[in-house]
């Protein structure tokens, strides 16, 4: 059989999606009429199948991504020239939930993790060294690099830093940003043993840092404050570090319940192919995950935008309802406080790839969290508390959210790519490919291809394989960020550098 060129959506959408490239004359047939196409248009792209007017609506995954700016016809291509936004301020919303169970079964699978002392569980056993400030990072790398060279790193699965440029010269919220994240890497489970790494005259004062770990294993987690070492601030750290390393390497793999682990759901550089094959395949897995008893986290608040209401109304009770109402509009104020538009976020790479508008993008994105109800919302820094789908909030920027998803306890990043990104975060950042091309270019970046979804295979297929391939990640085997050695942190930053 031959494969299908284009896709309707949704039964209701105006537009298909090309599925390969396709020349100005080319003749498809869509519901019983045929269409031919006004333009050449690239793969990933959308077409026309109905005459629209200036004004009206575009219709794609049976929702609005805007609205013409012109009187277009059927076979146009639409793009960013053609479409606008219908996105402008906040809100006002009501609660109309939507109940859908999900009817998967629990499969009692497990994964081999790291069990804490606290009960918590991590995925990997490595050594950090986390600065409370900026001024020490050089000091930091060289402690890293010394224990590298000392240790092979032969009993553990890594050890690294987490640079960043805060900790002082920051006011209010973004410096109580900067102390929960770095609180948040402190704690996570992932790390069998953690060197904080203090100058001493910092904003973020150490001993007031440490009291906001609350009742951390102070076996595991240790500080040196380097402006009262007397003497070589160098060997200090190497005699803390190397207390640390002897601890976490009698740390062992167990069999652990699916049901612990935790997964945060990002994309970026996505592309016309994103809502259709890679973030459906992980809103597949997020179902799966939660249908165990584990954990999903969506973010990038400002690519909720124009599909917020379908979150909105898969809350579980009012409260959330009102968190993620509060949510949202708070992040269009913040747009809007800097005189931004709400509606401007699709990339130039985004736009290349066939994303036109935010509610274009925002409509593909939320597919990463399939069908599930959500049972948790977290403000930026926060820590879960609940299982099930969670939101939390955090911008689209790839950097800075991967590193909220990781800070909230995630254990793994799963991260959706049609224009292929090498980076990772301070967990595994596990690259899903879009399409088929972006695999077969860049296999040392794509951890999967979900683009096999345009290539014959379906849904049904795939998705036992993605969850053996997250589980073993989970289990020890190396994402390829972690291969390739791509790892970092970035905190997020919205007021006065002093």
């Amino acid at each position: 059989m031959a494969l299908a060129t284009f896709l309707k959506i949704n039964p209701a959408d105006s537009v298909v999606v090309c599925l390969q490239a396709k020349k100005k004359g080319e003749v498809i047939e869509i519901d019983g009429k045929q269409v031919t196409l006004n333009q050449d248009t690239p793969a990933g792209h959308k077409v026309l199948i109905k005459d629209v007017r200036e004004g009206e609506d575009i219709i794609k995954y049976g929702y609005p991504i805007g609205h013409a700016r012109q009187d277009m016809k059927a076979g146009d291509w639409v793009n960013e020239n053609n479409l606008k936004t219908n996105l402008s301020g906040t809100l006002e919303y009501t609660y109309q939930p939507v109940n859908q169970p999900l009817t998967i079964k629990d499969e009692k699978r497990t994964f081999k993790g790291y069990i804490r002392k606290n009960g918590d569980v991590g995925v990997r056993n490595e050594i950090w060294i986390v600065p409370t400030v900026g001024c020490v990072n050089g000091i930091a790398e060289r402690l890293a690099q010394k224990l590298r060279e000392e240790t092979g790193c032969k009993d553990i699965d890594s050890i690294w830093t987490w640079h960043h440029n805060y900790g002082c010269s920051q006011l209010s919220e973004d410096h109580e940003n900067t102390r929960k994240v770095l609180r948040d890497i402190c704690l996570h489970p992932n790390a069998g043993g953690v060197l904080v790494l203090s100058l001493g005259c910092e904003n973020n004062q150490p001993e007031d840092f440490m009291a906001m770990l609350g009742d951390y294993d102070k076996s595991r987690i240790k500080l040196l404050v380097t402006q009262r070492v007397e003497g070589n601030e160098i060997e200090a750290g190497m005699e803390i570090l190397r207390d640390l390393y002897k601890q976490a390497s009698q740390d062992k793999r167990q069999e652990v319940s699916v049901s612990k682990l935790r997964v945060g759901l990002k994309c970026g550089g996505s592309d016309g192919f994103s809502g259709i094959t890679a973030n459906p395949l992980v809103g597949e897995f997020s179902d799966w995950l939660v249908a165990q008893g584990g954990t999903s986290v969506l973010t990038e608040v400002p690519e909720m935008f124009g599909a917020e209401t379908i979150l909105m109304n898969r809350c579980e009770t009012p409260q959330l309802f009102e968190q993620t109402v509060s949510m949202i509009n708070n992040f269009k104020n913040y747009f809007l406080s800097h005189g931004e538009p709400v509606g401007e976020n699709p990339s130039p790479g985004n736009k290349a790839g066939g994303i036109s508008t935010l509610e274009d993008k925002a409509l593909g994105c939320t597919q990463k969290c399939g069908k599930a109800p959500v049972s948790g919302v977290m403000e930026y820094g926060d820590r879960l508390t609940n299982t099930g789908l969670n939101l939390l909030s955090a911008p689209g920027n790839d950097l800075v959210a991967s590193t909220a998803l990781a800070s909230c306890g995630c254990h793994i990043v799963l991260f959706t790519t049609g224009r292929g990104t090498p980076f990772g975060t301070f967990v595994p950042t596990m690259k899903v490919a879009t399409n088929p091309t972006l695999a077969k270019n860049k296999p040392h970046w794509v951890d999967f291809s979900a683009g096999q979804l345009v290539e014959g295979r379906t849904m049904q297929d795939i998705v036992p394989e993605f969850i053996d391939k997250v589980l073993a990640v989970a289990s020890g085997e190396l994402a390829r960020n972690e291969e390739n050695g791509y790892r970092e942190i970035s905190i997020f930053k919205n007021g006065v550098t002093l």
